[in-house]
């Protein structure tokens, strides 16, 4: 049983092996004997297979290549198109206004234009670059080599006309474009040429006021991000990253009328006398505010090549010069305030001529009668021996204190940039000839504002005022010099020596009474005096009852044959004195004069009779 089942199922097996090697042949047999297939028809597979993986490669470089710049390189790829479209650009402030005292405008801002350009970016040929260039008044040659400078932007030109600025705006050049800006503009030009001063391209100040109070008057600028397209236009913003602010208004001392009239008046001295230069001072005597501070020869505000010329500089300020016989009133007056002098005493004139030391001082004319001249008329006529035999009774310590209490040696502090200190030496220094003659102006040096400055002792009973620049309402500060008793004994010497029988009847005013000192000074070159070189100037204040301004005049190196103060200086004082007090509307202390009346002073002229009035310096 067993056997024939094994037998049986054994049997079935062999036959279904047998039967599948049958088959197997007989598939083989059919293979064999399919037509083969041709060498095109296999390699048109492989080039579906290689167009597919092709395109498989570059979707995954393309892919690849995507991830590389979008991860990798983002922000440097981000910088470099930023750096081609994107922009900070400079939002202006504007620099604040200068006013004077009654708030009239002497300088301000307006708008301009600045010509960019954009170097990586510029598309102009030869005749867009000739056209640039003649509209901003430039070589085409200096338009192509700021076009071709390695940086990202260049100025083109700053602070363009209007008419210049449109017509750019219509040329549509490519990588060239306007930017907004301001420009300083000087309603007064030279009349206040050399107090204003001048700013440079970018609106920073580099002479005068705007120098001095650069950081009072400058703004600060902000910046706005826009996106530009090739040709330099605006064409996204992207908001301000920071606001602009404005600078603010300064307001000045200075009187506009005043000065106005104080330049006409010094000009026309400067040019009767044909004289080198000049300048002019008129102070509040009580504030010390100074109401006009002028220069001749002047030049515009925001002239820069009379900056770089030094046609900018304040010569009432920064030029030095020695006051000559405008001293003598401190010299008297100190020895009439320490008491080794009696304002009516007799000084001994010595026959006109005076030895110091082996050197002589002389007088030009006698003065005085019987040997001897009053203490009025040494100041009223100036007399050089007079003043260095009062001087002699001074010691050195107390004429140097008094002379620097007065403000000699020191800078005025006006807040005017470049003042000079002058010069007066220690006084262990002096010889007795040297003492002799600072006591008449020789051996020391001022500048114009010291000058006047000095004189408001003689103005305030004795007090020397701060002078500012700066509208000061509440009066500067006083320090004292002289007693007000010294000073109302002096006070009627400078009136006299207005006078007729004075040095300076030119520097009257009709109707009122004016006080003051004339002085003539050769002018030192190297160690010596030259010939024929003087400084004419003169001081004074009105009216004398109540005193209101403070004036003073300089005039440099006068060649028209007259050299005198009293004859140059003097007339210039009496025109600018004579107008501010009527401006200003100051009651008459004087009779006004009759025109019959054959003994009323003329106004000022130039040709009144030498004799008669010539200085004795």
């Amino acid at each position: 049983m067993t056997k024939k089942g094994a037998g049986g199922n054994g049997s079935r097996w062999l036959k279904r092996v047998i039967a599948g090697s049958g088959a197997g042949s007989v598939r083989a047999s059919s293979r064999q004997s399919r037509p083969n297939e041709s060498l095109e028809s296999r390699w048109a597979g492989w080039r579906v297979y290689f167009v597919v993986f092709a395109l498989l490669s570059g979707f995954a470089t393309m892919a690849g290549r995507g991830v590389y710049l979008q991860v990798v390189q983002h922000d440097d790829l981000t910088r470099r198109g930023d750096a081609r479209t994107l922009r900070d650009l400079v939002l202006p402030a504007s620099r604040g206004r200068i006013l004077d005292r009654e708030g009239a405008v002497l300088a301000s801002s307006v708008p301009a234009h600045g010509v960019l350009a954009f170097p990586d970016q510029i598309e102009m040929n030869d005749a867009q670059i000739e056209a640039l260039a003649k509209t901003l008044g430039q070589r085409s040659a200096d338009i192509k080599r700021k076009t071709e400078a390695d940086r990202d932007v260049v100025y083109l030109a700053r602070s363009v006309t209007p008419e210049a600025a449109k017509a750019i705006a219509a040329m549509k050049l490519t990588g060239v474009s306007l930017q907004s800006e301001y420009k300083r503009e000087y309603p007064s030009q030279e009349v206040m040429g050399q107090v204003l001063g001048i700013t440079n391209v970018d609106d920073v100040g580099q002479e005068g006021i705007e120098l001095a109070q650069n950081e009072w008057l400058s703004g600060k600028v902000g910046a706005r991000r826009v996106t530009m397209d090739r040709r330099g236009g605006v064409v996204e913003e992207h908001g301000s990253l920071r606001a602009p602010q404005q600078g603010r208004d300064l307001q000045l001392a200075l009187d506009s009328r005043v000065q106005h009239i104080a330049f006409r008046e010094l000009k026309r001295g400067v040019d009767a006398h044909r004289a080198k230069g000049g300048a002019a001072v008129v102070l509040d005597a009580h504030s010390g505010e100074i109401l006009a501070l002028v220069n001749y020869p002047s030049s515009k505000p925001g002239d820069r090549s009379a900056a770089a010329s030094g046609g900018l500089r304040n010569r009432a300020v920064a030029d030095l010069f020695e006051p000559g016989s405008t001293m003598k009133p401190f010299t008297v007056a100190t020895a009439i305030d320490t008491g080794v002098l009696r304002a009516t005493e007799n000084i001994a004139m010595t026959n006109g001529a005076y030895t110091v030391n082996g050197a002589t001082i002389r007088d030009s004319h006698t003065i005085g009668s019987g040997g001897v001249a009053s203490v009025t008329e040494v100041v009223q006529k100036s007399s050089n021996v007079g003043t260095s035999r009062i001087a002699e009774r001074l010691p050195n310590e107390v004429m140097w204190r008094h002379l620097q209490r007065a403000g000699f040696g020191r800078a005025p502090q006006t807040g005017f940039p470049g003042e000079a200190h002058g010069r007066l030496r220690a006084a262990q220094t002096w010889r007795p000839i040297e003492k002799a003659t600072m006591s008449y102006g020789y051996g020391l040096s001022i500048n114009l504002v010291q000058l006047a400055r000095a004189y408001t002792v003689f103005a305030n009973g004795g007090n020397l005022v701060d002078v500012t620049l700066f509208k000061n309402d509440g009066g500067g500060r006083k320090t004292r010099v002289y007693s007000p008793d010294t000073v109302a004994q002096l006070l009627p010497m400078l009136e006299k020596a207005t006078h007729r029988e004075g040095t300076a009847p030119l520097s009257q005013v009709p109707g009122y009474r004016v006080a003051g000192k004339t002085g003539t000074a050769k002018k030192l070159t190297g160690a010596v005096y030259a010939e024929g070189r003087y400084v004419a100037s003169f001081a004074g204040l009105a009216p004398v009852s109540n005193p209101r301004y403070v004036i003073a005049v300089m005039v440099d190196e006068p060649t028209g044959g007259i050299f005198y103060g009293g004859l140059v200086a003097a007339p210039i004082f009496s025109a600018l004195m004579s107008q501010t007090l009527r401006l200003f509307e100051v009651p008459f202390d004087a009779p006004l004069p009759q025109p019959s009346s054959p003994t009323v002073p003329k106004l000022p002229t130039v040709d009144t009779t030498v004799a008669l009035l010539r200085e004795r310096p």
